[in-house]
């Protein structure tokens, strides 16, 4: 890729990795306890002597708040509206607005895909008419605030085909279909626990509750039946230990799934709401209140146990309404704390949540921002072309149905394979090769140097180069630049003006996508 000045354009990317320092468009005012929420974590602060955080800006916060909700960077427009508002609600009225926009959905099934293993292909094996029945279930599940409860019951009791019963699809997700590989997939999944830890004899006590689990297929291509299987209930004990210690009784003529499932969602079981409001609080602040959110066990406690059964009872008290744990925590001050850790050394400050924690931006969100600032596409494919395989050019990565469809992209980045459940599958952990692409693929620079959206930028004629970098910025970093940053992008685009200067906003526009501001949360 051809490029201006490489002095220049190392002062650029200079002037614009501001996350390495506390820049001002990274902080806002310091922080003060506002929710219970806040009151929690503030006081476990105060027991480990760490300064009180500052907010992040609105700056931040904008961006921070479209990619952790739906997985979406703002638009230019939606960037400047926000930032130019002076309501003092703003940030509330933002997080409603975006968890009714159907990409909370979009992004929500992404990240349920990884968890529930929704791929067509080996080694899960679930097939492509399977595949886009179960996600748009899922998605619709997401897009109605479906109770958690239900969705967690109908994923572990349904019976009937794997085409029109799209939930029967949780107990074919899996590589061992056995009582004990489904009995682990169900721990891990709604409890958070890693049952291959278990003492057998435990593990063995729960698969009895999957082990009448029966599938017969159809005659229709790949249709396949999941149902009770009646002739395995006639081995069934009469009662069984539950893994809390606790023992329930089984009828022979009823499906042992529905006894798990009664005592699993029960709001006194000690892992359910435990397990999925420590999954969101992981996925919104980079960590778990106990880490990792899947390895739930005695050794591994919580770091604020007080948070964790705040947001449990609150799960509990709202009717399982997911939702209401987003707007809980989104709209605490902690989830709004600067991503600079407060002054001073303190070994504690990230387990414990002083700061927001930088991380890279998942695969699909990456791609998906790439294409959105160049207005381009992607293509994605399976590598066993079958029916529903082939998507359109449209298709935006965070919303993929299937985890056999991907791209080169997707799996230089990290994107998991979805074959075990577990949220380490997925690795967002920078590579070089990754930083190379970004820097010197022709993938990234097709898109840019051959995208409409740039180049009408540069084109128009009634715009002044102070006006060309704001858009850039807000296009790209979703904020305004800095003076010294403006400085830096003028003398790039040099004092002729922006006639012929096609080269210099390209260059700009590289700049601004290769630094970590762009490339990461924060």
């Amino acid at each position: 890729m051809r490029r201006s000045t490489p002095a220049a354009i190392c002062v650029f990317l200079l002037a614009t990795a501001c996350l390495t320092r506390a820049a001002a468009p990274f902080e806002g005012e310091p922080a003060r306890p506002d929710t219970e929420i806040d009151r929690l974590v503030f006081a476990r602060l105060r027991a480990l002597g760490i300064p009180p955080p500052r907010l992040c800006s609105d700056a931040v916060f904008v961006r921070r708040a479209y990619l952790d909700v739906i997985g979406t960077l703002p638009t230019e427009d939606e960037a400047r509206a926000f930032l130019l508002d002076r309501s003092p609600r703003k940030r509330a009225a933002l997080i409603d607005h975006l968890l009714e926009r159907p990409e909370f959905a979009d992004y929500q099934a992404m990240k349920w895909g990884d968890l529930l293993r929704v791929k067509a292909e080996f080694p899960i094996n679930l097939w492509p008419n399977a595949v886009q029945a179960y996600h748009r279930w899922i998605r619709e599940a997401m897009r109605q605030n479906m109770p958690y409860d239900r969705f967690a019951r109908e994923l572990l009791t349904s019976s009937g085909s794997n085409f029109r019963v799209p939930p029967v699809n949780f107990m074919r997700a899996v590589q061992s279909k056995t009582p004990q590989g489904l009995a682990a997939a169900a721990a891990l999944t709604f409890m958070g626990v890693r049952a291959e830890k278990w003492p057998p004899e435990r593990l063995e006590a729960m698969a009895v509750f999957f082990s009448c689990v029966g599938y017969k297929p159809t005659t229709e291509w790949k249709e396949e039946i999941v149902f009770f299987d009646f002739t395995k209930a006639a081995a069934l004990p009469h009662t069984v230990i539950l893994p809390d210690g606790s023992t329930a009784a089984l009828d022979r003529r009823r499906d042992p799934r529905q006894v798990f499932a009664d005592w699993l969602i029960s709001p006194s079981n000690p892992w359910f709401a435990r397990n999925i409001v420590n999954r969101i609080w992981s996925w919104l602040l980079g960590r778990g209140i106990i880490h990792e959110p899947d390895d739930i066990r005695p050794d591994n406690p919580p770091v604020n146990p007080e948070l964790l059964e705040y947001l449990q009872r609150e799960l509990i008290r709202s009717g399982w309404d997911l939702k209401h744990i987003f707007r809980l925590i989104l709209n605490s001050r902690t989830y709004q704390f600067s991503c600079i850790p407060p002054p001073g050394r303190h070994p504690a400050a990230e387990a414990n949540f002083a700061y927001y924690p930088l991380r890279r931006l998942d695969a699909e969100v990456l791609i998906d921002a790439v294409c959105q600032i160049t207005g381009t596409t992607e293509k994605y494919s399976s590598p066993i072309p079958e029916p529903f395989t082939f998507m359109p050019d449209n298709q935006r990565s965070i919303a993929l149905p299937d985890g056999s469809v991907g791209s080169a992209f997707l799996e230089l980045f990290g994107r998991p394979p979805r074959d075990t459940g577990l949220e380490a599958e997925r690795n967002n952990r920078p590579t070089a090769g990754q930083w190379l692409h970004m820097l010197n693929s022709t993938h990234i620079q097709r898109k840019i140097e051959q995208s409409e959206k740039l180049r009408a930028l540069a084109r128009d004629s009634r715009m002044r180069p102070r006006q060309l970098i704001d858009r850039l910025y807000l296009t790209i970093l979703s904020r305004f630049p800095e003076e010294e940053e403006m400085r830096a992008a003028l003398r790039q685009l040099g004092s002729g003006g922006l006639l012929g200067a096609r080269d210099a906003w390209v260059d700009i526009a590289w700049a601004l996508m290769n630094t970590m501001e762009f490339q990461y949360r924060h």
